[in-house]
């Protein structure tokens, strides 16, 4: 498969994860409650450790070790900070019932600027390695399924109907597509290789600053234990991930 396959297929793929936002239709409720929270854990975990493991290393070899480097990283952990404080832009995991409609609109905004952004950081890995850009996008896909299933719990106790509000989510999730698209047009003319720390930026962002706040609130040692184990093995996943494929 060319680079130019694996960006657009990975990008449907991605846009096809916001589906899974139907699943809370047959879902009850304590089920669902019971349930997101390791999976907020998983990706959380997924995300670092894809940071951590992948990102940065490749991004050394790619990029080269000078500061530039560095302040990569810090755009792409930026960028994300100031999208979520531009548009207050919440998951809302735990208290969807709590949204309120209007907040419904910011979601689908801030989902689209998310997905675009993410499908440019993402593309730019596939451009220097597919191997890279197939773990991203492991990482990156990890920390959809979650969200997803919180956005598309808020957008319909915003009062949004089911079939609507799934149509929505996919169209948002189409920016990911829109964003990988540009960056393989722009990397016949100039090095994208910046793109992988700043998609590692993203990640920690992502992952330690949005993911595990939400993962840490709770006061039964028994849900923070269960919580901490699925944070692990997200980043046991993508640590064995590096051994097994060396990517």
């Amino acid at each position: 498969m060319s680079t130019l396959s694996w960006i657009i297929g990975s990008s449907l793929l991605m846009s096809a994860i916001a589906m899974i936002g139907s699943v809370t239709l047959i879902l009850k409720e304590s089920t669902l409650q019971r349930i997101i929270l390791p999976l907020v854990a998983f990706s959380a975990g997924s995300l670092v450790g894809g940071a951590f493991f992948h990102m940065i290393p490749a991004g050394l070899t790619q990029y080269g070790n000078n500061t530039s480097f560095f302040v990569w990283i810090i755009a792409g952990f930026s960028v994300f900070f100031a999208l979520e404080q531009l548009l207050h832009w919440h998951h809302c995991h735990r208290a969807a019932a709590s949204c309120k409609q209007p907040l419904t609109y910011l979601i689908l905004i801030g989902d689209g600027l998310h997905n675009f952004i993410g499908g440019l950081a993402i593309a730019g890995t596939f451009v220097a390695d597919i191997r890279l850009g197939i773990m991203a996008w492991l990482a990156a896909a990890a920390h959809e399924i979650p969200q997803e299933l919180g956005d598309f719990g808020v957008l319909v106790h915003g009062g949004w109907d089911k079939r609507k509000a799934l149509l929505f989510n996919v169209l948002s999730a189409l920016t990911f597509l829109a964003g990988g698209l540009l960056t393989y047009a722009v990397s016949f003319n100039m090095d994208v290789s910046f793109l992988i720390p700043f998609a590692a930026g993203n990640f920690l962002y992502i992952g330690a600053s949005d993911l595990v706040p939400e993962i840490r609130k709770h006061t039964d040692p028994g849900v923070n234990i269960t919580n901490f184990i699925a944070f692990l093995i997200g980043v046991s996943l993508m640590f064995l991930i590096k051994v097994w494929f060396g990517s």
